[in-house]
């Protein structure tokens, strides 16, 4: 890897190559957090969802029941 590296600049070593890592990860992170942000949201869409129904059908039961 040094090898490698000792022709180039002095920018490419301490300038090119760090933002190029930040804009390959970043993006990366960025996704990944985005993902489980997704996740969350759906999960507790679904929680909201099946709390609901079981609510109202909870409270059909106790009084008569209906039809959709």
């Amino acid at each position: 890897m040094e090898n490698l590296l000792k022709g180039l600049p002095w920018w490419v070593k301490w300038i090119g190559i760090p933002v190029i890592a930040l804009v390959v990860f970043s993006s990366l992170i960025g996704m990944i957090v985005g993902l489980l942000f997704k996740a969350l949201v759906f999960v507790a869409l679904v929680g909201g969802l099946i709390y609901v129904v079981k609510r109202v059908t909870s409270s059909s039961d106790s009084g008569s029941r209906r039809d959709w």
